[in-house]
C-alpha cells in the first residue's frame, strides 16, 4: 500500500511539474497586443481619404519584424472626439501603449505624468540621433527638461497669395525674403472701393494675426520657466503696432473668409496642409478655382525674419505601458523610419519631420504628381528652411488659458485704438499674476 501511495505521489508531482512547465511555455507563446491610440481623418482640418494607409502599412512592417506581437487600434474615432475618448481610457487605466497627442492635450498629459519620459530610452538607444529631426519638431515634444513624445507629422504656416489679383493691379509676386514694409505697401495699394459706394470691395489681407506678426519679428511671448510673460518687449509691441496699421487700412471693415474665397483679397496665411490639399485635384476645383494662387514665406519684421508658426502632430508612450521596449520600437518606426515618413507626403497633407525626407527631390516629385501642368511646388530645401527656423508654441501648463487672456486684450487694443505700450504693460502684469497662481 505504501508503495502505491508513493507511486501516486510521484505521479501527481510529475503531473503538476508538467502542467507548470506547459503553462509557462504556453504563456510565452501567447500573442502580445500593443495598443495604439489614433484618430481618423487629418489632424490639419483638411480633406483626407488615406488616414489609415500610413499606419496600416507601418503596422504590417512592425508585426513582420516582431513575431508574436500584434498592434491594435480602434477605428472611427474622430479628431473632435479623440480627447474625450482618451480621457475615458485614462480614467479606467486602459490608455493605449502608444498614442497620438493633440496639441491642446500635450501640456496636461506631460504635467500629469500620463506620458512616459523618453529621456532614458533615447540615451540608451545608441542608434538614435535627434539631429535627424527638424529641431522645431523635436522640441515640440519637450516639456521642461524632458522629452515626452516624438514628432510624427508637421506643417508650417505659409502666406497664400492671390496672383490673379496682384496681376490685375500690376504688382509682382513677393520674394521669399520680403518684409513688413513691402507687405504693408501692397496691402495699401490693394484695398479699394471699386464701385464707388463708400464700402471697400477689395482688400490686402485677412486672418493675419498678432501672433503671426510676433513670430516674424523675433518675439518671445513667455519666459522659459513659464512664470512670466514678455508682452512689453519691443518685438511684441512693434508687432501689435504693425497689426494696428494693417487694421487701419480697412477703415473699420471686417475682412472675411468669403471675401478671400471670392478672389477679393490678396493675402491670407494658410498651412502647408491646406496648400497641398487645395493645389491638387479634386479639391482644387472645390475652392480657389476662380483665380491663380501660390504661396511664399511670411513677411519679415524689422527685428526678425521670414519666420512662421510650425505645428507638429506628436506621438507618445503611456507611462503605464507593460511593453516599454516594444512601444519604443513602434514609436521609432512611425517617426524615425524614412520610408514611413516618406508616406506622409504620399498619403497625408503634412510634411515629414525628418530633414532627409522633406528636403529630398523625391518629395518634390511626389507633390508635383497631382498638380496641374505649369504649377510649381515649393522646393524641399525651402520647405525645410521654413520648418527648421519656425516658431514653436511654448509648452507651459497654463499656456492655453494665458493666451486666451492675451488674445482678448490685444483684440481690445486693436479694435478700440488703445495705446499699445501702456496696454501691453498692463496685459503683462495680468498674465504674470495668472501664471503665478
Amino acid at each position: 500500500m505504501k508503495k502505491m501511495y508513493k507511486r501516486i505521489s510521484v505521479f501527481l508531482a510529475c503531473t503538476m511539474i508538467s502542467l507548470l512547465v506547459f503553462g509557462i511555455w504556453h504563456r510565452s507563446r501567447e500573442e502580445i497586443v500593443l495598443e495604439f491610440g489614433m484618430f481618423t481623418g487629418s489632424y490639419w482640418g483638411v480633406e483626407s481619404a488615406n488616414s489609415f494607409r500610413i499606419i496600416d502599412k507601418a503596422i504590417r512592417q512592425f508585426e513582420e519584424t516582431h513575431p508574436g506581437v500584434r498592434v491594435h487600434y480602434y477605428s472611427g474615432i474622430s479628431k473632435e472626439d479623440y480627447s474625450e475618448w482618451f480621457s475615458r481610457k485614462v480614467l479606467v487605466h486602459e490608455e493605449p501603449d502608444v498614442f497620438m497627442v493633440l496639441g491642446e492635450d500635450f501640456n496636461q498629459f506631460a504635467s500629469l505624468g500620463i506620458m512616459k519620459n523618453l529621456n532614458q530610452l533615447i540615451r540608451e538607444d545608441q542608434g538614435f540621433q535627434r539631429d535627424r529631426y527638424f529641431s522645431t519638431t523635436f522640441e515640440s515634444g519637450q516639456y521642461g527638461d524632458a522629452q515626452y513624445s516624438l514628432p510624427y507629422e508637421t506643417v508650417p504656416t505659409l502666406m497664400f497669395v492671390n496672383k490673379t489679383l496682384l496681376m490685375s493691379e500690376r504688382i509682382g509676386m513677393p520674394g521669399y525674403d520680403w518684409n513688413w514694409d513691402e507687405f504693408y505697401t501692397i496691402c495699401e495699394k490693394m484695398t479699394k472701393d471699386l464701385d464707388g459706394d463708400g464700402i471697400l470691395d477689395q482688400f490686402g489681407v485677412c486672418h493675419y494675426s498678432w501672433i503671426d506678426a510676433v513670430c516674424s519679428n523675433g518675439g518671445v511671448i513667455f519666459q522659459p520657466d513659464g512664470l512670466e510673460s514678455c508682452f512689453s518687449d519691443p518685438q511684441i509691441a512693434d508687432a501689435v503696432k504693425f497689426m494696428s496699421r494693417l487694421e487701419q487700412i480697412n477703415q473699420g471693415q471686417k475682412v472675411m473668409q468669403d471675401d478671400f474665397n471670392a478672389g477679393n483679397v490678396a493675402f491670407m496665411p494658410l498651412t502647408f496642409a491646406e496648400y497641398r490639399t487645395y493645389k491638387t485635384y479634386p479639391y482644387k476645383i472645390k475652392r480657389y478655382a476662380n483665380f491663380q494662387w501660390d504661396c511664399v514665406s511670411m513677411p519679415a519684421g524689422e527685428q526678425g525674419g521670414n519666420l512662421s508658426r510650425v505645428d507638429t502632430l506628436l506621438i507618445g508612450i503611456s507611462a503605464n505601458t507593460k511593453y516599454e521596449r516594444l512601444a519604443w520600437e513602434f514609436l521609432k518606426l512611425l517617426t524615425y523610419d524614412e520610408e514611413v515618413q516618406m508616406d506622409i507626403f504620399r498619403y497625408s497633407q503634412g510634411a515629414s519631420v525628418l530633414k532627409a525626407v522633406t528636403e529630398s527631390k523625391t518629395v518634390e516629385e511626389i507633390m508635383q504628381q497631382n498638380m496641374e501642368e505649369g504649377d510649381t511646388v515649393i522646393s524641399g530645401s525651402l520647405l525645410g528652411k521654413v520648418i527648421e527656423t519656425g516658431y514653436v508654441e511654448p509648452k507651459l501648463k497654463k499656456y492655453e488659458q494665458a493666451m486666451s487672456i492675451a488674445n482678448n486684450e490685444i483684440k481690445e487694443i486693436l479694435e478700440n485704438d488703445k495705446t499699445v505700450d501702456r496696454s501691453l504693460k498692463i496685459l503683462q502684469r495680468t498674465v504674470n499674476d495668472y501664471l503665478k497662481q
